[in-house]
């Protein structure tokens, strides 16, 4: 996709974050250090395309949004696959920046069983973006700002950037490190992992954990509970939506379809709680599909999940 042209269509979204091409291997159960376990047959194994932001901005442009990807791809054949799963899924590239070597690597071990997966990971040290990587102007342009916590740096100025500029901007906060809080403070929606509120804020349960995240962040803040729904404080009311069950086989990306779908809802003017429930609606979909970007749902399937009109 070349460079967007004066706003007239879909809201658009600017990504920063993540990409990462997936090594699958579906398992019978899942894998334990000792006992029977400990060595078990590959049922099936396969190359899938994912990574955090590639994913929630695959997710945008299968739900009707305009999207541009700002990342770092390798030039190895991973690098061309990504590259390619992206102009497929119709997220702009036109402000991918390309690094000299393999591109970041996962191996996803999933239990047949029940779906569940286990995310082993690696990304080069050189796939962080300098700061003439990210275009203010473009960023400026945005309905909104989508980043991650994968490369801390780019994203806390990103996310000052669009501020700036009065642009909303969401998150995935999926680990804590040194700067995750600068992170928490930058963004307008912190979106967290199941365990992170928890851990950050060092509180016993999720509403607590954001009622005291609260005096970092005055917007919406939301928690991804896997098959157990998502939990959101909005100003000084809780409100929980569950989780849709589905026949998973496969919960990569799911959160990341969240994200992606919850973006879409809010751009939409939906309610806090009409947002948790229909990214929740999305999450589940990409469960029921093997992959990550390949699993992203239509609008018409989220919709009917959801038990909404299309």
């Amino acid at each position: 996709m070349g460079a967007w042209q004066p706003k007239t269509g879909p809201n658009r979204v600017v990504g920063v974050g993540a990409n990462a091409v997936d090594a699958v291997y579906l398992l019978p159960q899942a894998p334990a250090p000792s006992g029977p376990r400990a060595k078990l047959r590959i049922r099936r194994h396969f190359v899938s395309c994912g990574g955090q932001v590639a994913t929630s901005l695959a997710t945008c442009t299968r739900l009707g949004l305009e999207t541009q990807y700002i990342g770092a791809i390798g030039t190895d054949s991973n690098g061309d696959r990504i590259r390619q799963a992206l102009v497929q899924a119709g997220v702009g590239t036109t402000h991918v920046v390309t690094r000299a070597g393999e591109n970041p690597a996962a191996v996803i071990l999933i239990d047949e069983t029940t779906g569940e997966r286990i995310v082993l990971w690696d990304r080069g040290t050189s796939f962080g973006l300098n700061p003439t990587e990210i275009p203010e102007d473009l960023i400026a342009s945005a309905d909104l700002l989508h980043v991650d916590d994968v490369d801390l740096d780019a994203s806390i100025l990103a996310a000052t950037l669009a501020r700036s500029h009065a642009v909303p901007v969401t998150s995935d906060i999926e680990r804590i490190e040194e700067r995750t809080e600068e992170l928490v403070r930058a963004v307008t929606h912190p979106i967290f992992g199941e365990d992170v509120a928890v851990a950050l804020s060092g509180c016993a349960d999720h509403e607590a954990a954001l009622r005291k995240i609260r005096a970092q962040n005055p917007g919406v803040l939301c928690v991804t509970l896997g098959a157990a729904g998502s939990i959101a404080l909005d100003g000084d009311r809780i409100i929980r939506a569950p989780g849709i069950r589905v026949a998973a086989v496969d919960t990569t990306g799911a959160g990341d379809v969240f994200r992606g779908a919850f973006i879409h809802a809010i751009l939409a003017g939906r309610s806090t709680a009409d947002t948790l429930r229909f990214a929740n609606a999305a999450a589940a979909a990409s469960c029921t599909k093997f992959g990550a970007i390949s699993a992203v749902p239509t609008l018409a399937e989220t919709l009917a999940l959801a038990g909404e009109p299309c």
